[in-house]
């Protein structure tokens, strides 16, 4: 053992063909080498620890299982097999396999890097996966992968073209091989098909993993992503959020092309009987050969039930937004708890409102918190509440929900991502029966106020939404919610780390300072980030710790992306130009 505890030492020689030059890296049961053959050209050398193998990854004649899946393998897009050996070490005996070496980055390092793909370079890349996955899926005894991810895909740099070459075969079974013999530890549960958290792998078990590539290489995180940290150690438990997670509709913020959009649905479909049902259709779908048209799979169609907001500390555990809240008690509050009053004068409670602004700025928070303090029928719903593939089962679903909200007046109908339930009409992309549900919500929407319902929407793209939405007798408020302010920041931080170990007269005022643009969300993770790192360090969390957690975590939301949403408000507003001035938004510490 050398003094870095690595097996192998730097210019140690490998049956005489193979010279050591640099340890890559340590896993579980594997090192991996730098090394060059006879010819000074730079070769990959995994070396196989006998005794840390589990017996599944063993085959039938007791070989090393990913070695022997690898001598059966010659893609271009694939690890490239050169030979393999056995080395006794110090009474140790070992196995190893020599590879290519590729020079370049696997796309984990370049996501790291540019955090999301265009539409052009993802499709390369995952043309070039899938090409490597049909060979794979296509040869005598097929291969399935098991382990595609963002960490084992690997770009060749060393041409004039980018080459996309899968790794790492730990996983990797042949079809004919029993699922009990199976060692599933380790793998990633965002990639992995929902039959192989049971074992149940095929070869459309990888169609999903490419899809969940896919999508990750566009939207920068893996397909209904979950907080893995809540979990900790317990992999079933994470399975099972996993799959409850995928339950509800895959979201899109980046991607905008709706072919690109139903291709990644139809490969993460939970039945494989919607999935693709091989690489080669995956393929023609990407190189638009065919058209993938949005799933109409037969559902039970369930109207859906509101979910009532149960009551709490209302407008008191919102810091600023003062006008906001006197506006809401006036217009709304009061209307709906003086009525006879307000009938005096001809008026009743507006239609509705939409808040908008950047992800993470409290929208949700507002309305719920606005549902306490009104203490009246609070209904609150998705756009998968309302959505359906059936024809004209959104509509009833729509009409359902109103007549529930009516019959139960009075009531506020929070609606979350208004911009999907209501897109707008003009834009092309909106297929036929997005606009019937459009029209129908206009219709349910009119005058609603005077039935005793008000609205509220939603969205972190007000541009996106029918712009008859909100025109007079609909959504007759306007509402920016910007990033909070500093005062509301130094509350935030107050309100997350009031019961937790913190340094005495920890100085919120400086962190406030150095989280300006930062939104809710990011403060939040801050705070849990930094609690983290105190825990381990066994030591109170302090200024120190909290900072440089602030230095490695940038703002969710990009000044390009704030200014563009400043825009949107003037012209909303119908200003000519709009000052830098914000209402203060934050969470007071109660």
């Amino acid at each position: 053992m050398s003094k870095n505890n690595q097996i192998l030492s730097k210019d140690q020689r490998i049956d005489n063909k193979y010279k050591v030059t640099f340890f890559l890296k340590k896993g579980s049961y594997a090192e991996t080498y730098r090394v060059k053959d006879q010819n000074g050209k730079t070769k990959l050398l995994k070396l196989f620890l006998y005794s840390k193998l589990d017996r599944t990854q063993f085959d039938d004649n007791d070989d090393v299982l990913e070695i022997e899946v690898l001598k059966q393998i010659n893609h271009p897009n694939l690890a490239n097999y050169i030979e393999c050996g056995e080395l006794l070490i110090q009474n140790q005996k070992y196995a190893y396999v020599i590879l290519d070496f590729i020079s370049g980055e696997t796309l984990a390092d370049k996501l790291k890097r540019e955090e999301v793909l265009n539409t052009y370079d993802a499709k390369d890349i995952i043309l070039g996966v899938l090409n490597g996955v049909n060979y794979l899926h296509s040869l005598d005894n097929p291969i399935i992968h098991n382990d595609i991810t963002n960490l084992n895909v690997m770009l060749d740099l060393s041409g004039k073209v980018v080459i996309p070459k899968i790794i790492d075969f730990g996983y990797a079974r042949f079809l004919s091989q029993s699922n009990k013999d199976f060692l599933k530890d380790g793998l990633n549960p965002f990639y992995q098909a929902n039959e192989a958290f049971n074992k149940v792998f095929s070869t459309q078990s990888d169609i999903f993993s490419v899809g969940a590539l896919y999508y990750h290489l566009l939207e920068g995180l893996p397909p209904w992503f979950v907080e893995i940290s809540k979990y900790k150690v317990d992999s079933t438990k994470l399975e099972d959020a996993v799959i409850e997670e995928r339950k509800k509709t895959l979201k899109f913020t980046s991607v905008t092309d709706h072919q690109i959009q139903n291709i990644i649905r139809k490969a993460l479909q939970p039945d494989t009987e919607y999935r693709f049902k091989n690489a080669k259709d995956f393929i023609k779908a990407v190189n638009g050969e065919v058209e993938i048209k949005q799933l109409s799979t037969p559902q039970k169609v369930n109207n859906p039930k509101p979910n009532k907001i149960k009551k709490g500390q209302g407008f008191s555990a919102i810091a600023g937004m003062q006008e906001l809240k006197d506006t809401i008690k006036l217009d709304v509050i009061d209307a709906l708890n003086d009525k006879e009053r307000y009938a005096e004068y001809g008026i009743t409670i507006p239609n509705g409102m939409l808040l908008y602004g950047p992800p993470g700025c409290g929208k949700t928070f507002f309305a719920e918190r606005m549902g306490e303090e009104i203490g009246f029928n609070f209904y609150q719903l998705k756009p998968s509440d309302i959505q359906s593939k059936w024809v004209n089962a959104s509509q009833e679903n729509i009409k359902n929900i109103f007549d529930e909200a009516r019959e139960n007046a009075p009531s506020i109908i929070f609606i979350d991502e208004l911009d999907a339930v209501a897109p707008n009409r003009d834009n092309s992309n909106v297929n036929h029966m997005n606009t019937s549900a459009v029209n129908e919500f206009l219709a349910q929407m009119n005058n609603c106020g005077d039935d005793g319902v008000f609205i509220i929407g939603a969205t972190n793209r007000p541009d996106s939404i029918d712009p008859a939405i909100l025109r007079a007798g609909r959504l007759d408020k306007l509402i920016y919610l910007p990033p909070p302010d500093l005062e509301a920041r130094e509350l935030m931080f107050k309100l997350y780390l009031e019961n937790r170990p913190i340094e005495i007269g920890l100085n919120y005022s400086v962190l406030a300072k150095e989280t300006e643009n930062y939104v809710s969300s990011d403060i939040k993770f801050l705070c849990d980030e930094a609690s983290r790192k105190a825990l381990k360090l066994r030591s109170r969390i302090s200024k120190e710790i909290l900072l440089e957690t602030i230095k490695s975590k940038r703002s969710s939301i990009k000044i390009k992306d704030l200014n563009s949403y400043i825009a949107i408000k003037a012209k909303m507003d119908g200003l000519a130009e709009n000052t830098n001035e914000r209402p203060r938004i934050g969470f007071k510490n109660n």
